[in-house]
């Protein structure tokens, strides 16, 4: 069973910038592309570097430590380069990740 988290407000993340937040043992890179929030985790599976810090292009993210790029938008299918998504949803100004069990 998953759960549905807050990790931040709306105006906390501006538009094309990334914010890194820890619930547990998920460490979360949240993004606001065009006003609509993605989540991936925050951890370049390269060498460890914090995506959140990287630089948006797009859906892409590159990492600040090695230019790694990644899609940040969630899909239900594992993409297969060791970087997490997650399902991010908007209620009200509150902006909330679905962790996994």
């Amino acid at each position: 069973m998953s759960e549905v988290v807050k990790v931040a407000e709306i105006n906390e993340i501006p538009d094309g910038e990334g914010k890194a937040v820890t619930h547990g043992k998920h460490r979360i890179a949240v993004f606001n592309v065009g006003g609509t929030f993605h989540a991936i985790s925050d951890a370049c599976p390269h060498a460890g570097g914090p995506l959140s810090d990287g630089w948006i292009d797009g859906t892409e993210v590159t990492c600040p430590w090695h230019g790694w790029s990644f899609d940040v938008q969630y899909c239900d299918e594992d993409p297969k380069d060791g970087v997490c998504r997650y399902k991010v949803v908007v209620e009200g100004n509150d902006v909330k990740v679905e962790l996994p069990e």
